[in-house]
């Protein structure tokens, strides 16, 4: 295929659910015509594996680095302090994935908020967007988000979004792009109601591998190369070819991750 110059803007391909077969898995993506896949960290237990994956492929796999709030727990401040030494010791693209996830637990609320604050004001002071993960939180991540802009410049992607056409209004006039993924091709969940109401100009695409496989690969595991499904349902609903779809959105990703961010030499202390 040619490279459409897809981008991935969120998987999580360091994971052991790709161990058997990884490198076959990386070139059916760049086979489907992917140019740039990023990944999102998790917690301390994914660092080694995703840096590892962006060493071995530098050209296209692109590091963030964040703690995930489902991993906010009684070691929170240790996990953040790694998160911290790590974004002070080299250049990540952004800081991510961060948020709330109020659906598998709703124990270390508060918690999930002090860290997000603290991760968006790290973001800010290295003048990196954020990754957010907003599971059945998205109206308490706006109002966080809204209180953050005031000290300061704060962009991102709200990743994975599935929420109303005012939640996604809302992200929009914050300045906030919508990550949309496999979802978008689920029958019963209604996005193809909303993309067009929304610009394609704050839109990006998504995995989210290995979960959340599109239509027709749902129920099996995700991986990047179907990330074309998602494009093509994106172009038909929009009413444009699959090769300005991926112009589109590459120009959208690369605004929203700048890579020119890898060049800098970075010894700042964060507070």
């Amino acid at each position: 295929m040619q490279n459409l110059g897809l981008i991935d803007t969120h998987a999580h391909l360091y994971s052991d659910k790709f161990e058997e077969d990884r490198s076959e898995m990386m070139q059916r993506a760049f086979d489907a015509g992917l140019s740039h896949i990023f990944l999102p960290n998790i917690d301390s237990s994914s660092i080694g594996p995703m840096l590892a994956l962006e060493a071995a492929y530098p050209q296209q796999c692109f590091a963030m680095m964040g703690l995930h709030p489902c991993s906010v727990g009684k070691n929170m401040e240790e996990e953040l302090a790694l998160v911290k030494n790590w974004l002070e010791k080299r250049p990540f693209v952004a800081v991510g994935e961060i948020g709330l996830d109020y659906y598998w637990s709703m124990e270390f609320v508060e918690e999930q908020k002090e860290a997000f604050r603290r991760q968006s004001r790290w973001a800010m002071q290295l003048n990196l967007p954020i990754v957010i993960h907003a599971r059945d939180s998205i109206d308490d991540l706006i109002e966080l988000v809204e209180e953050l802009q005031k000290e300061g410049p704060l962009r991102g992607v709200f990743h994975c979004f599935t929420g109303t056409l005012e939640q996604a209004q809302k992200i929009i006039e914050l300045g906030f792009y919508l990550g949309f993924g496999g979802v978008l091709t689920f029958k019963k969940a209604g996005l193809d109601q909303l993309i067009p109401h929304l610009p394609l100009s704050k839109i990006v695409i998504e995995t989210d591998a290995p979960y959340l496989s599109p239509t027709p690969k749902r129920g099996k595991r995700n991986e990047s190369a179907y990330l074309l499904y998602v494009a093509q349902k994106m172009a038909d609903i929009k009413g444009i070819s699959l090769e300005e779809l991926a112009q589109t959105l590459k120009t959208n990703s690369l605004a929203l991750f700048d890579l020119s961010v890898l060049e800098e030499e970075k010894s700042l202390t964060l507070s």
